[in-house]
């Protein structure tokens, strides 16, 4: 369902080409999850973005669902990006102004129909754990509960493809533990392909494929 091929990405600079990644393939189903670990800026957001459709690549194809991302038009492109890809950052990125419920429902404001997506938020503002939250502010919210509500807006479109940058960099380990329990949890219900670049080896270790990223290129973990 998912397929990087060869995929390139380099930077200009002063001094000349700068080569971030360099033929990075890989390929998951429907239903897998693998971790991509590596120091900072070595490349591993750039990977993400290329393969979310949110950077294109400098060579090489991401296919998902059949589709290349990088040849649709801007049009197609975002709603490709709003339809099939949902993402989790190490910020949790949500409107101050909004409450849980409308930060959840951001995803579906450009829907056409939207009659379900009131109800499909609260199920899985219910399954986050935060229920008794939906009126409440961001501010109101600690730090995990913010990015439990930034988990449940990257599935209110029920994404094949869940990408997540470093979700648990801003959290305590408590914190931490509960948000990878229900990204775990949510991503075998959903049965998503999910893709998360982290610094954490305790993350990584809970997922059954995990890579490194050196050298511009995935390796398998320890090899």
């Amino acid at each position: 369902m998912l397929e990087i091929s060869e995929v390139t990405k380099e930077y200009t600079t002063p001094r000349g080409a700068l080569t971030v990644l360099s033929g990075v393939s890989l390929s998951m189903k429907r239903g897998e999850a693998a971790a991509i670990m590596g120091p900072s800026g070595v490349g591993k957001s750039t990977l993400l973005y290329i393969v979310g459709g949110l950077e294109p690549p400098t060579s090489g194809h991401v296919t998902l669902d059949g589709s290349d991302p990088h040849r649709l038009g801007e049009k197609q492109l975002a709603e490709f990006r709003n339809r099939k890809v949902g993402f989790l950052f190490q910020d949790h990125c949500l409107l101050p102004q909004c409450s849980v419920l409308e930060n959840v429902l951001i995803p579906s404001l450009v829907a056409n129909d939207r009659a379900d997506y009131a109800k499909r938020a609260r199920e899985l503002i219910e399954q986050v754990g935060l229920g008794d939250r939906m009126e409440h502010r961001p501010s109101e919210l600690s730090g995990g509960e913010k990015q439990r509500v930034a988990l449940a807006r990257a599935l209110i479109q029920q994404p094949l493809l869940l990408l997540c940058d470093e979700p648990t960099g801003n959290l305590d380990e408590a914190s931490a533990g509960v948000v990878a329990d229900l990204l775990l949890e949510l991503h075998g219900r959903r049965e998503t392909i999910l893709i998360v670049v982290t610094h954490s080896a305790d993350l990584a270790a809970r997922f059954p494929q995990r890579y490194e990223l050196r050298h511009a290129n995935l390796h398998p973990a320890g090899a």
